[in-house]
């Protein structure tokens, strides 16, 4: 068997990262609300990681960017993720609330797309649909954060799952693999 061109994938690897989605993915369906908030803490502890880098960078000299957009980077890195990690439900809360309006700005905009490209294509009205049910759901995600973020959260645990599935199926393959020959 010719060696590929790129590394070779790890059996090991490949079943770690699956065993870990298949744990996540199974905490966020038994438990939603607690999973969404140990995400916004992870995000949080990202940011503030980002914002002492981004600083170590100031120091070291060899930057790309200008030095006043560092800064004012650094300092929104580690304010976000201060405010994450000492308070990570209300960041879930916030980025659902922000989510449900992006989702009826983004509706609104596939509807009045639809309109004014219907002379051009076939199937307009499903771009326009899709926008209806996007404000429908933006409109739910405003009137109930909490309901969305369990939501939100119980999709993600679904496409954890499945991912850490699939994961452990490729690694066991590999393993498999390499075992025989």
């Amino acid at each position: 068997m010719p060696t590929p061109p790129f590394p070779r994938p790890n059996a090991g690897i490949l079943l770690l990262f699956g065993a870990m989605a298949l744990l996540f993915g199974a905490f966020a369906l038994v438990s939603p609300l607690d999973a969404a908030i140990a995400l916004a803490w992870a995000l949080g502890v990202m940011a503030l990681a980002e914002g002492l880098i981004s600083i170590a960078i100031l120091f070291d000299g060899q930057h790309t960017l200008p030095r006043g957009w560092l800064v004012i980077y650094s300092i929104a890195s580690l304010l976000f993720g201060i405010f994450t990690v000492l308070n990570p439900a209300a960041t879930a809360g916030i980025l659902i609330l922000l989510l449900g309006a992006w989702l009826i700005i983004g509706g609104l905009f596939r509807i009045v797309f639809a309109t004014r490209v219907r002379r051009f294509i076939r199937g307009e009205w499903l771009i326009g649909l899709s926008g209806g049910l996007a404000i429908v759901l933006g409109a739910l995600f405003l009137s109930s954060p909490i309901a969305g973020l369990v939501v939100t959260t119980l999709w993600v645990g679904v496409l954890s799952v499945l991912y850490g599935v699939v994961q452990v199926a490729a690694g066991i393959l590999l393993w498999r693999r390499r075992r025989a020959g």
